[in-house]
């Protein structure tokens, strides 16, 4: 009786004639099989009745996988110059990644179809995080998600499939966009020190009760710290929070409260990171990336006074204050509503959102009861003229919180952290700046915040 049969799997090792580049003057090779296990197969074949089956190793496959990739690119018009450009910037244009995303997601559509599994789509994103690492994103889970997130099927892939769906069939539904997660008001956090808190309501009032009588700017900070924990509880009740300045009214004239509040949630390293890194890193690759944008009268005011000295400034904002109000242009306000038409604003529009300006003399008062709606957080700048700005306030809930210093990043390092301090939301029309900022800058939330596949990509330009 002759024996069962066996199955023997042969790993092949790497090719070491095995060469790969993204650069479109370099060929690709593929790995072929190695003649050692052909020749033994055929010195065995007569003594057993085994087979031997050739599989590649998964480094050889992974090398193919890229090869292929980079194939189907070469072959497609428009596809060398993706090759080409990435070769020469380590970076993709809008336009280049469109053309890529267009090139791959037709030839998926192609072997598997207009409804490709989850499976098909990450592996197509990471073959493009492999091929091309600089455009993964160092700050993402996987690092691909804005190419395809596995988790809720979102990124450039997914949407190009989606549209090929669509053209497939014009009575398909689209789907409505997930809302976002995170931020400063997704609930509660663990605050980064509980140290000397006080743990007793009495404790927490007679605190309280110090604070609204005492002069003495030390004890405030010091009692402030010690009922963290208990504003903490207050902020995320509807309630309560429409009472907080009220209960603490010294954030209203003693200045430093919110920054210490945020160091005590986050941390100073964390406190620190955006008066750290914007200057001597984001500035620069903000006013890089405008440089891109199609250019209108504001962008290029904006891009003028950000490049000046304050002597060189005859209006509009200082150099500062400008290389921030250029994120907005850079990210601007997604539509919303669910009309045919959502509403969308304009650059222009959402900038005055985040600060308005009044001259010198004016009531502050004054325009805090000429607010007739509910609004979020913004600055209000007091000056001569905008370029001239000797004070900055916070105005949350028609209350004016001053700023420390008329320095146009220290106020909006301020502004920013006061969401966080009051568990306020965004304002919707800046939720792409605030979201960028809070993810590559802070690094808050970066996990569980979810935010617009465009804004990923800008977020990885910024990061490399």
């Amino acid at each position: 009786m002759k024996p069962d049969l066996g199955v023997l799997e042969v790993c092949l090792p790497k090719d070491s004639d095995f060469e790969e580049s993204v650069s479109p003057s370099t060929s690709h090779s593929v790995a072929s099989s190695n003649s050692s296990f052909l020749s033994c197969s055929a010195e065995n074949e007569g003594d057993s009745d085994d087979t031997i089956i050739l599989q590649p190793s998964p480094g050889q496959r992974n090398r193919d996988d890229l090869t292929r990739l980079a194939r189907i690119l070469r072959e497609k018009p428009g596809g060398e110059r993706i090759l080409t450009e990435y070769a020469r910037k380590k970076s993709l244009t809008d336009s280049r990644r469109r053309d890529m995303v267009k090139i791959l997601v037709a030839h998926m559509a192609s072997e598997h179809g207009t409804s490709p599994s989850r499976r098909v789509k990450e592996d197509y994103a990471k073959g493009i995080t492999a091929l091309f690492p600089y455009l993964a994103d160092p700050q993402g889970t996987l690092g691909y998600e804005h190419y395809y997130n596995p988790v809720d099927g979102g990124g450039f892939l997914a949407w190009r499939v989606k549209t090929l769906q669509k053209e497939a069939s014009e009575g398909q539904k689209k789907r409505n966009p997930q809302p976002l997660t995170g931020g400063p008001d997704s609930g509660d956090r663990t605050p980064f020190s509980k140290e000397n808190r006080l743990t007793t309501e009495t404790q927490c009032c007679e605190a309280i009760a110090l604070m609204k009588h005492t002069t003495d700017e030390a004890i405030i900070k010091e009692k402030m710290k010690q009922t963290f924990i208990h504003r903490q509880e207050m902020v995320p009740d509807p309630v309560k929070s429409s009472e907080i300045f009220t209960t603490f009214p010294r954030f209203l004239d003693v200045k430093g409260m919110i920054v210490q509040d945020f160091s005590l949630m986050f941390g100073d390293d964390i406190s620190a990171k955006f008066l750290e890194k914007w200057p001597t890193h984001y500035r620069q690759k903000v006013l890089e990336q405008t440089c891109g944008l199609t250019q209108t009268s504001d962008l290029e005011d904006l891009l003028h006074n950000a490049e000046s000295t304050t002597e060189e400034l005859e209006d509009g904002w200082d150099s500062e204050m400008s290389s921030i109000l250029l994120l907005i242009h850079l990210m601007p306000p997604s539509p919303h509503g669910r009309n045919k038409r959502p509403e969308k604003l304009s650059a222009r529009q959402a900038i005055d959102h985040l600060v308005k300006f009044i001259k010198t003399g004016t009531s502050i008062e004054g325009h805090l009861d000429s607010i007739t709606e509910s609004c979020q957080p913004y600055l209000l700048a007091v000056g001569t003229k905008r370029s001239a700005t000797h004070k900055y306030f916070i105005v949350i809930d028609k209350h004016a919180i001053p700023c420390q210093s008329p320095d146009s990043l220290a106020s909006f390092d301020k502004l920013f952290k006061a969401h966080f301090v009051f568990a306020t939301s965004y304002n919707r029309d800046l939720a792409n700046v605030y979201h960028f900022l809070q993810t590559a800058v802070y690094q808050i939330d970066t996990a569980t915040t979810k935010v617009n596949p465009r804004f990923k990509e800008m977020r990885v330009r910024m990061l490399h």
